[in-house]
C-alpha cells in the first residue's frame, strides 16, 4: 500500500509542477519586481487607525445628539400647555396615513380625520434605501394610541419645532441617518421624513420597545416577576397574565437580568433558571415557553412570592446588573399587605423597587397592590383586558426614569446599542441614544419635574463603519471585527443574519461567530474589559462553504473605540503581514494588461473573471460577471486607472494581476496538452482580483466564485501547505453527479509562496481541475501492481502468490481517496463515481466511523445561530379564536357568570378583536407576503470533521463478530488526502453508526447549562437607580371599581350594533406628563 501512495503522490506533484506553474508564477513575480512594491501590515498602527476613525465617525452623531437633545428639553420646557386643542390645529406628515388611506378598513378613514396630515412628495435616496423627504419630519404613533388625545397632540405641537434642528445637523453633516425621537408617550418623529413600512396586518410598532429607547430610557435592571396561579385566577386572567408576562419580558434588553416565578402557597420558578439570568433572546425565549405552563391552583401567598424575589435579588454569587432593582407582581388580588416581608428585606432604604399589576376584572379591595407599590417606591397598574397589556407593561419605564432626570447633567451621557434591524429598512444599524428630561417645575420653587419626556436617537449603518476598515490590503483571511460589552459583534466577515425581525437586537457574540477556544474567550475578555493587546494563536478556522474546519495560525490585534463601549480587533495571518501594492507608472504597459481582459482575447490567453469590487464610483455592479466585466471595460475607456473616482489601489493591482497571469498562459499553459493529464482546465487566482481559466471553453462549467476572497478553494488553499483537493459539492438529498460530457471535475489547488527582500506572501493560488472519469481510471492503476496504463493486467487472488490491487481486486477490494472534511475523491468501485463529493459516511458508514475511531479524523461541532427555517406547522388547536377565553354552555346559562370577570373580560377581549381583527388571526409575522412567513430565525448544529492525530500507515480491523473487516489507511503527503484501502463488507450485519455532518435543525446548546457558566461580560459604566430628593408620592392611586350590569348591558349592545367605540391611550395619574 506505501508503494500505491508514493506513486499517487509522485503523479499528483508531477501533474501540479508541469501543470500549475508555481515556479515559474514566483519566476514571473521576480522579473516584474519593478512594477510592484512590498507594503507591511503593522497590525498596531491600523487597528489604532481605525479605531480612531470610528471614533471621529461617531462623535460627530454625538455632537448632533447633543444638539437634538437640548433643543428638545428647550423647546418643551417653553410650550405652553392646551386643555383645549384640536386635530385640526396640528399640521404633520403623519407616516402611516398612506397605508391607512390604502385601508378601507380603518377608524381614520371613516372619520376623515386627514385634514391635519401633509401630503408630500419623496425622492428615491441610496444612502436610506428608501424614497424620503428633506424638507420634513415624518411622525408615528402606535396603532393602540388615539392621535386626537390632548397628550399626543401636545406632544405633536412642542416637538415640531425639532423639524428645524434635524435639517441644520444634517446641513453640518450629510453623512447622518435617521434622526429619531421617540417620545414617552409613543409619538415617535424622524428625519427625514418616509413613508411608515407598515406589516399587512396590525402594526405592533411602539418606540418605547425598541433595544434603543429602552437602554436610553432608563439604566440596567435587576427584575424578578412573580405572577400568582392560585385557584382565584380563572382562565381568562391566566392568560392575561401570560400574555403580560412574555410582554413584560420584551421590555428588558441585554443589559438586564430577570427570573420569573409563580407563587400560590409556595414559590417556584417557571423554568430552569435557579437564579437571576441575562435578558437575551434565548434566554427569553425560555421564560416565555415556561409561562405557558403555567396552572392555577391553592390558595394565595403573598408572603412566599415576595420572599423568593427579595431572595433572589440578594443574591451575590451571580452575575448580574447591579443597578435598578425591581419586583413585578401579576395578581388578581389579595387582602395581605406583607408588611413584614417589606420590613425584614426593604425598609428603611427601600433599594428595591415594587411594581404591582392587578390583571382582569374582579370586585377584589386593590388598596393593599397599591398600598405595596407606594410604599416601596413602585407604581400599581391595572390590566383589566388584553388591550391594556402593552402600555401598562412598559410604563414603569417612566417610574426608573425619575433618578436620571434628577441627576441632571450626569446622567446626559451618550450610550451605543447592540446591534439591530432598522425598522425602516436601513439594514443593520447602531444607535447613538440620549435621554431627554422635562425640565419644567410647577411654579417657583416647586420640586424640579423628574418625567422622562423620551430618547433622542442617531443611526449608524454597519456598512458605513465597514467603509472605515482596510478592504484589500489585509488578504483573502485577514479581517477586522469589533465587540461590545456583551461580547457581541457589531463588526465580523461571519455576522450575516439570514433573516432579521426588527424587534429583536441582532446579538451574536465574538465565540460563536468564530470556533471557540480558551485562548479567543482570554482575547474577549481583555476587549470588553477595554484593554490593548496582541496575541498570535493557534486556532480552528471553519472554510467559507463551512464543510471544512483548518488548524491555522492567527496574529489578533484589538485597541479600544474611545468614547464608546466598543472594542476593535484585527486578525491577520501571518503570510498577509505583507502585500503587494502595484505601481503601474508606464501606461503603454498598462493598456496593454488592460487589453488581455478584453474577451477577444480569451480564446488564447483563457477566460478572466474579474472580482465584483467597487473599483470606481460610476461603475455599475451585476451578479453576472460577464456583465460586470463588460461595464467595466465601459468605464475603463472614459476614464484612466489614476482617475480621482476610482480605487488606484484596487486597478493597479488588478490591471497588473490580469499582465502576471497572461504570462503564465504564455510560458506555461499555452504549449501543454491537458488532455495527456486528463486535465478539464488550468488556473490562477489572484489577490489583485483575477481568476483566469484556461482553456477559454472551460469557463462554461466554472462554478467558483469570480470574487478570490470569497472562494473556498483559495481560502483554503493560503491556509494549506501542498495540494488542497475540493471534489464537486454533493447534498445526500440531491441525485448523484452526471458524468456527462466530461465536465465534472476535481479541483486540486496550492498557494504561490513568494520570498522578496526577506518577506513572505502568499499573492496568488493556481490549480487544475481534474476529469474525474479520467483520474478514477487512473487511480485504479496507480493503486495496482501495473508499472504503467499500457501494462496487461494480472489476476490475483486469496489463493495466489501475487498481492491483491486495488483494479484487478475491486470486487474484493474497496480503495478510495477520502480529502481533510472526510468528503469522497476517488474511489476504485465505478458505481460510486457518482458520489465524490458526498461525505463518506452516506458511501460506506461502517468504514468512516472505524476511521473516526482510530483518530485519523476529530469532529467539531457548533452552532450557527444566524440560521433560516421554514415556520412550523401551527398544531391543531381546534376552532376557537387563538387565545381566547372559551365560555361553556353552562357558563351561558348561569346568570351569575354574565356579571363575572370572565363575562367583562371576554366582551372586552371580543372588542378589540372587532377593532384589531388580526388578534383572532395570525401574528403579524406570519402575514401572507410578509418574508417572515416563509423563513424564521432558527439555530442550526454543524459538525465538521478534519484530520485527527493519526500521521503514519495505519492497519486495524473493524470487529462486527463474524463480519471483520481489515483496512489500511495513510495520508498523501502534501495533500489534504487520505488513501484508504478495505475489505468490503461480507454481511449486512457490520453496521456501526452513521456518523452525520449535514447541518441539522436544533434548540441549540441547552440554556439550563449554560447559565450556570455565563460568558464574561460588563454592564455599562453608568447607573442611576437612586436620588434623594426622588418624588415617589405619584405611584398609580387609581380608583377601582366593579363592572356594574348596566355597563355590561351597553357593551353587550355596542357589540350587536357594531359600532365599537374609539381606544383610548391607557394614561394613568400623570398629571405632570403635560408639556
Amino acid at each position: 500500500m506505501q508503494h500505491w501512495a508514493r506513486r499517487l503522490e509522485q503523479e499528483i506533484d508531477g501533474v501540479m509542477r508541469i501543470f500549475g506553474g508555481v515556479q515559474q508564477l514566483r519566476e514571473i513575480y521576480k522579473d516584474n519586481r519593478n512594477l510592484f512594491e512590498v507594503q507591511e501590515n503593522e497590525p498596531q498602527k491600523l487597528v489604532e487607525k481605525v479605531a480612531g476613525d470610528i471614533e471621529s465617525l461617531l462623535d460627530r452623531k454625538v455632537q448632533a445628539l447633543k444638539r437634538l437633545a437640548d433643543a428638545a428639553e428647550n423647546f418643551q420646557k417653553a410650550h405652553r400647555w392646551q386643555d383645549n386643542i384640536k386635530e385640526e390645529d396640528i399640521l404633520y406628515y403623519d407616516a402611516k396615513a398612506d397605508a391607512e388611506l390604502d385601508d378601507p378598513e380603518s377608524e381614520d378613514v371613516e372619520r376623515g380625520s386627514k385634514a391635519s396630515t401633509l401630503r408630500l412628495d419623496f425622492v428615491e435616496d441610496s444612502n436610506f434605501k428608501n424614497k424620503v423627504n428633506y424638507s420634513y419630519t415624518a411622525v408615528q404613533i402606535p396603532t393602540d394610541i388615539y392621535k386626537g388625545s390632548t397628550v399626543i397632540l401636545n406632544e405633536l405641537n412642542w416637538t415640531e419645532a425639532l423639524e428645524n434642528v434635524f435639517i441644520e445637523n444634517r446641513r453640518q453633516d450629510p453623512t447622518l441617518l435617521w434622526q429619531v425621537f421617540g417620545s414617552a408617550t409613543g409619538v415617535t418623529r424622524y428625519y427625514p421624513a418616509t413613508p411608515w413600512r407598515a406589516p399587512k396586518k396590525i402594526d405592533l410598532y411602539d418606540v418605547r420597545r425598541r433595544p434603543w429607547y429602552i437602554q436610553g430610557a432608563s439604566s440596567p435592571k435587576d427584575m424578578v416577576i412573580i405572577v400568582d396561579v392560585s385557584g382565584s385566577v380563572s382562565g381568562l386572567t391566566l392568560k392575561l397574565m401570560k400574555t403580560s408576562v412574555c410582554e413584560m419580558l420584551d421590555t428588558l434588553s441585554d443589559d438586564d437580568y430577570v427570573n420569573v416565578a409563580s407563587f400560590n402557597e409556595k414559590a417556584q420558578p417557571v423554568s430552569c433558571f435557579t437564579h437571576l439570568v441575562q435578558a437575551n433572546v434565548r434566554n427569553k425565549k425560555v421564560f416565555k415557553e415556561a409561562v405557558q405552563g403555567m396552572v392555577a391552583k391553592g390558595t394565595t401567598g403573598y408572603k412566599a412570592g415576595f420572599e423568593y424575589a427579595f431572595d433572589q435579588l440578594q443574591n451575590s454569587n451571580i452575575t448580574r446588573a447591579n443597578c435598578n432593582k425591581m419586583i413585578m407582581m401579576f395578581t388578581d388580588g389579595g387582602e395581605d399587605r406583607v408588611q413584614d416581608v417589606f420590613e425584614k428585606y426593604n425598609w428603611p432604604n427601600r433599594t428595591v423597587r415594587v411594581f404591582t399589576f392587578s390583571v382582569g376584572q374582579h370586585n377584589y379591595d386593590v388598596t393593599p397592590l397599591q398600598w405595596m407599590a407606594c410604599a416601596n417606591k413602585g407604581y400599581y397598574f391595572e390590566i383589566p383586558s388584553i388591550g391594556a397589556i402593552r402600555i401598562n407593561t412598559q410604563e414603569y419605564l417612566d417610574v426608573l426614569g425619575r433618578p436620571m432626570v434628577l441627576a441632571g447633567k450626569e446622567a446626559k451621557q451618550v450610550q451605543w446599542t447592540n446591534v439591530y434591524e432598522d425598522a425602516l429598512g436601513l439594514g443593520l444599524v447602531v444607535t447613538g441614544t440620549l435621554p431627554v428630561f422635562n425640565l419644567t417645575q410647577d411654579g417657583p420653587g416647586e420640586k424640579k419635574n423628574q418625567l422622562i419626556l423620551g430618547v433622542m436617537g442617531i443611526d449608524v449603518a454597519l456598512n458605513d463603519i465597514k467603509r472605515l476598515t482596510p478592504n484589500y490590503t489585509l488578504g483573502a483571511n485577514g479581517y477586522v471585527f469589533a465587540i461590545d460589552l456583551n461580547g457581541y459583534v457589531l463588526l465580523h466577515p461571519n455576522l450575516k443574519p439570514q433573516t432579521t425581525n426588527f424587534r429583536e437586537p441582532v446579538t451574536l457574540d465574538f465565540l460563536d461567530a468564530e470556533l471557540e477556544d480558551e485562548n479567543k474567550e482570554e482575547i474577549r475578555r481583555s476587549m470588553i474589559d477595554g484593554n490593548k493587546g496582541h496575541k498570535q494563536i493557534r486556532t480552528l478556522v471553519k472554510s467559507l462553504d463551512e464543510r471544512y474546519v483548518d488548524e491555522v495560525m492567527r496574529n489578533y490585534t484589538w485597541v479600544p473605540i474611545r468614547s464608546t463601549n466598543y472594542s476593535l480587533g484585527l486578525v491577520l495571518p501571518p503570510y498577509s503581514t505583507f502585500y503587494l501594492q502595484a505601481n503601474l507608472s508606464d501606461q503603454i504597459l498598462q493598456v496593454k494588461y488592460f487589453e488581455f481582459l478584453l474577451p477577444s482575447s480569451f480564446e488564447s490567453e483563457g477566460h478572466v473573471f474579474i472580482a465584483p469590487r467597487e473599483y470606481c464610483k460610476d461603475l455599475n455592479a451585476s451578479d453576472n460577471n460577464t456583465e460586470f466585466l463588460k461595464n467595466f471595460i465601459e468605464l475603463m475607456e472614459k476614464v484612466t486607472p489614476d482617475s480621482k473616482q476610482c480605487n488606484n489601489f484596487l486597478l493597479h493591482n488588478l490591471i497588473l494581476d490580469t499582465g502576471i497571469t497572461q504570462q503564465l498562459v504564455e510560458r506555461v499553459w499555452r504549449d501543454q496538452d491537458l488532455n495527456t493529464y486528463s486535465l478539464l482546465a488550468v488556473f490562477a487566482a489572484t489577490d489583485g482580483g483575477i481568476t483566469r481559466v484556461f482553456p477559454n471553453k472551460a469557463a462554461d462549467d466554472w462554478t467558483e466564485n469570480p470574487e478570490p476572497f470569497n472562494a473556498s478553494f483559495y481560502r483554503r488553499s493560503l491556509d494549506n501547505h501542498g495540494y488542497v483537493f475540493k471534489p464537486p459539492h454533493q447534498d445526500a438529498l440531491l441525485r448523484p453527479l452526471e458524468l456527462e460530457n466530461d465536465t465534472v471535475g476535481i479541483l486540486v489547488s496550492t498557494a504561490v509562496e513568494l520570498s522578496l527582500g526577506g518577506h513572505t506572501l502568499r499573492p496568488a493560488v493556481v490549480g487544475v481541475k481534474l476529469d474525474l472519469e479520467a483520474w478514477a481510471e487512473k487511480f485504479k492503476v496507480l493503486a495496482s501492481n501495473r508499472t504503467h496504463q499500457d501494462q496487461p493486467q494480472k489476476q490475483c487472488g486469496p489463493s495466489s502468490h501475487c498481492e491483491m490491487d486495488c483494479e484487478v481486486n475491486n470486487e474484493d477490494l474497496l480503495c478510495v481517496l477520502i480529502d481533510d472534511g472526510g468528503f469522497l475523491v476517488l474511489s476504485n468501485q465505478n458505481h460510486q463515481w457518482d458520489q465524490v463529493g458526498r461525505f463518506f459516511s452516506e458511501v460506506d458508514a461502517n468504514l468512516m466511523l472505524a476511521l473516526y475511531n482510530n483518530s485519523f479524523y476529530t469532529r467539531k461541532e457548533s452552532y450557527d445561530y444566524q440560521a433560516a427555517c421554514a415556520p412550523q406547522p401551527p398544531g391543531n388547536l381546534g376552532a376557537a379564536p387563538r387565545g381566547v377565553f372559551v365560555p361553556t354552555i353552562a357558563d351561558f346559562l348561569n346568570l351569575a357568570w354574565w356579571t363575572s370577570a370572565a363575562a367583562w373580560s371576554l366582551f372586552q377581549q371580543l372588542l378589540y378583536g372587532l377593532i384589531y381583527h388580526s388578534w383572532f388571526q395570525a401574528d403579524p409575522a406570519e402575514a401572507e407576503g410578509n418574508p417572515e412567513a416563509r423563513e424564521s430565525s432558527c439555530v442550526m448544529k454543524q459538525t465538521q470533521y478534519y484530520f485527527g492525530s493519526v500521521n503514519a500507515s495505519y492497519n486495524a480491523i473493524i470487529d462486527c463478530g463474524n463480519c471483520s473487516r481489515l483496512f489500511h489507511a495513510q495520508r498523501l503527503t502534501n495533500t489534504n488526502l487520505l488513501f484508504v484501502v478495505a475489505e468490503k463488507p461480507l454481511c449486512s450485519q457490520c453496521e456501526g453508526g452513521r456518523l452525520l455532518q449535514k447541518e441539522t435543525h436544533s434548540d441549540g446548546p441547552e440554556q439550563c447549562e449554560l447559565v450556570q457558566r455565563p460568558r464574561y461580560r460588563r454592564g455599562p459604566h453608568i447607573c442611576f437607580d437612586y436620588n434623594a430628593t426622588e418624588d415617589t408620592s405619584d405611584c398609580g392611586r387609581g380608583a377601582s371599581f366593579p363592572p356594574s350590569l348596566g355597563v355590561l348591558v351597553s357593551l353587550q349592545l355596542l357589540l350587536l350594533l357594531g359600532l365599537p367605540p374609539r381606544p383610548q391611550p391607557q394614561v394613568h395619574a400623570h398629571a405632570s406628563r403635560r408639556v
